[in-house]
């Protein structure tokens, strides 16, 4: 009987081995049948400006690559899982290896080494290219795939309620009083919240006070009437310092980034919890690919000829597929506040944690 949690080094390695060829392959797969899927309904918009045309659609595809694989590599681990197991269940290694001495977590643990591992570089792939790439392209898609502003700091979709009423933009440049919004639409609301005017603009800037719309039109939606504008100031109260605390792309910041903004909006007295359920998942949501091989296992035990490894394989995954619903339904009530934000990123975690020990305990004996 081993003591040790790892078997030999060669079959250490063996099994890692065929653990990432598999997972590579998965992913692989995926990622190519998901940007296909995706090219075939965004290509239309992309070459919708005038020259935009290949050059274009290869740098779509190149920010979104990074995203389906952030998404999908828990995914690609699962289906890796039942993969290499159901592969050694089926050709007797993994009575040999339990006849050799072997428990189940030795049998697992080469898995799951590997599995902490691809964590561990899934979370500085989204640190270092998965924040930019989300940054990048929510500018280029707030532009309609247009020409984008060279300025530092660009972010997309912008909102921030002045009282009443609303000011939005497609997009923001710049930080401080140096802030250009383009796109704007100003809502001015009654009683009721009932829009009464509506202003848009092809472009706004700070005027000190309020906003300086330019090429601005007025739509009065009782009268259903037109009015060229020009040069127009709205949000007198709104100070740039307030657009840089509502406007925050969670998406497009970093683990530390992120951190010293929810410390300045809790500063300011804004709320904070849903931010805060994020910026722990960062750290929970490439741990999930460590929880695959244990949720997984229950597909490794058990004789092949009894006829119950297809039953086996199903149930892993469906535990895996269960863990990933039962984790974005935890992060959405952490994100207006039914769970503290610890318990929403954390806790279906720990939980699945448990549930696959117990399955693969359980199992074994």
């Amino acid at each position: 009987m081993q003591f040790d949690f790892f078997p030999s080094r060669t079959l250490t390695l063996y099994l890692a081995k065929l653990f990432i060829v598999r997972i590579l392959a998965v992913l692989v797969m995926l990622v190519l049948v998901l940007l296909a899927l995706d090219l075939l309904g965004s290509t239309g918009k992309i070459l919708e400006p005038e020259g935009n045309g290949q050059a274009e659609i290869l740098r779509y595809a190149g920010l979104r690559v990074p995203q389906l694989i952030s998404r999908f590599l828990p995914y690609s681990v699962l289906l890796a899982t039942l993969i290499t197991l159901v592969t050694l269940n089926q050709n007797s290694e993994v009575v040999a290896m339990k006849a050799a001495g072997l428990s189940a977590h030795q049998v697992l643990s080469p898995l799951l080494l590997t599995a902490a591992v691809l964590s561990v570089v899934s979370f500085g792939f989204n640190e270092r290219i998965v924040t930019r790439a989300n940054a990048s392209l929510k500018a280029w898609d707030a532009a309609d795939y247009g020409p984008i502003p060279q300025a530092n700091g660009t972010r997309a979709n912008v909102y921030i309620t002045d009282g009443t009423n609303i000011l939005s933009a497609a997009s923001l440049t710049g930080s401080g009083e140096t802030i250009a919004l383009t796109n704007v639409t100003w809502d001015a609301r009654g009683p009721g919240g009932i829009v009464t005017q509506q202003i848009r603009a092809s472009r706004a800037t700070y005027a000190a006070p309020g906003w300086q719309l330019e090429d601005a039109r007025l739509f009065e939606v009782g009268g259903v009437q037109i009015q060229e504008l020009g040069t127009h100031v709205v949000g007198e109260k709104l100070t740039p310092a307030q657009i840089d605390l509502q406007s925050v792309d969670t998406d497009g910041q970093g683990f530390w980034e992120l951190y010293e903004t929810i410390g300045a909006l809790e500063a300011a007295g804004r709320r904070t919890s849903e931010l805060r359920a994020k910026w722990w998942h960062r750290i929970s949501g490439p741990l999930s690919a460590f929880l695959m091989p244990l949720l997984g296992s229950i597909a490794a035990f058990g004789l092949a000829r009894s006829g119950q490894l297809f039953i086996r394989a199903v149930i892993g995954m469906a535990l895996g597929f269960a863990y990933f619903v039962v984790d974005n339904a935890a992060l959405a009530m952490g994100s207006f506040g039914g769970y503290p934000p610890f318990l929403a990123a954390w806790a279906p975690f720990f939980l699945f944690f448990l549930v696959g020990e117990t399955v693969l305990i359980r199992t074994e004996e």
